[in-house]
């Protein structure tokens, strides 16, 4: 990953953290990891029925940082189609500068940018 790329990806975390937006991702570790980041406001999709989550959304725009493997892009497909069809504008800054480098994995994403 070029320092370039680092750069775009911290730019995003300090935009998300300055405009509170909200973040959804998998589970507890992936929380911890945005937490470390300094993302605060972060719900996480662990013993929760998706509808319920769906429905609980009031913002206007949120961000899904689902794992980039197979069952998280199916979650994110979900959340992506549900939220929007609720008029809930998607943000995938993040998420695509994420996959462009090969980072799959949201639980990992704080130890990886503090060894860059």
């Amino acid at each position: 990953m070029t320092t370039k790329d680092i750069d775009k990806i911290n730019l995003e975390i300090l935009e998300i953290i300055d405009n509170n937006v909200l973040v959804i991702v998998e589970g507890k570790k992936d929380i911890v990891s945005l937490n470390n980041l300094g993302i605060k406001n972060i719900i996480s999709l662990e013993n929760k029925p998706l509808f319920k989550i769906i429905e609980s959304i009031n913002e206007k725009e949120v961000i899904i940082l689902t794992d980039l493997d197979k069952e998280g892009k199916k979650l994110f497909n979900k959340l992506r189609y549900n939220l929007q069809k609720n008029r809930i504008k998607i943000n995938i800054k993040l998420r695509n500068l994420l996959f462009k480098n090969k980072l799959s994995h949201i639980e990992g994403l704080d130890t990886y940018l503090k060894q860059q």
